[in-house]
C-alpha cells in the first residue's frame, strides 16, 4: 500500500511540495539546507567505504 502512494506522486503534487518548501524556508534557507543534506550523504558515503575496506582488510588476513 505505501508503495502505491509512492507512484501515485504526480508532478503538479511535486509542485505544490516545492511551494510549500519554498513559503516555510524562504529562497536564502533552502541552498544551506541542501547545501547540509549533500554533506550529509558524502559522510555517509565515505563511511560506508571506509567500513568496506576494513572488513576487506579483516578478511584477506
Amino acid at each position: 500500500m505505501n508503495l502505491y502512494l509512492l507512484y501515485a506522486i504526480g508532478p503538479w503534487q511535486i509542485i505544490i511540495i516545492l511551494l510549500v518548501v519554498l513559503l516555510l524556508f524562504g529562497g536564502k534557507k533552502i541552498p544551506e539546507l541542501m547545501g547540509g543534506f549533500g554533506k550529509g550523504i558524502k559522510e555517509f558515503k565515505k563511511a560506508t567505504k571506509e567500513e568496506e575496506k576494513e572488513e576487506n582488510k579483516d578478511d584477506s588476513n
